[in-house]
């Protein structure tokens, strides 16, 4: 679990620095008072002393450089949607329904936890505290099916986990 919140943090800290290389590279085209959109100029010929059959193949004009700005934002951007998938495969969804299990015991200290990921794959956690004892149930999730039979409480995990999935995910629009 340690691991997938240190990918979390890891892909939050690489969206950072790819908006932060953005507002660096806005802030120099203000200084230098270069438009937004630049035009490109015209590729100079490169002297060949071969024939240009027996040449390495020249790479495309429209691929940048290395170690120019634009190369460097398209590694970015590439790093970030690989990151992005990744995200989406580990247990980021959480749902919690406390309860009491035993009508004699108050303060609703029993639980079940539904932890999924962005598929609906995952797991569903239960504990189930009485007077003298707790019980402990884990329950594989794929697809927000189980195999094993459900409690009430972790059908209600698992539903409202479902429910947040259907709707649309806002996505935060580049600065």
């Amino acid at each position: 679990m340690s691991s997938t919140l240190a990918a979390a943090f890891g892909i939050a800290a690489l969206f950072v620095a790819v908006l932060a290389l953005v507002f660096a590279i806005q802030a120099l085209r203000a200084q230098s008072g270069t438009p937004k959109t630049a035009t490109k100029l015209p590729a100079t010929p490169q002297p060949t002393t071969q024939p240009q059959s027996q040449t390495e193949p020249q790479p495309a004009q429209s691929e940048a450089k290395p170690g120019t700005v634009k190369s460097e934002l398209r590694r970015l951007s590439k790093e970030l949607e690989d990151a992005r998938s990744e995200l989406r495969e580990t247990l980021q969804h959480l749902a919690v329904v406390r309860y009491d299990a035993y009508g004699d015991m108050g303060g609703r200290l029993s639980w079940s936890m539904a932890l999924l990921d962005d598929k609906g794959d995952g797991v569903v956690l239960t504990s189930i505290n009485s007077r003298n004892d707790a019980r402990s149930y884990a329950k594989e999730v794929k697809s927000f099916e189980s195999d094993a039979k459900l409690s009430p409480e972790e059908q209600e995990a698992l539903e409202t986990l479902r429910k947040e999935a259907a709707q649309p995910r806002e996505t935060p629009e580049p600065a």
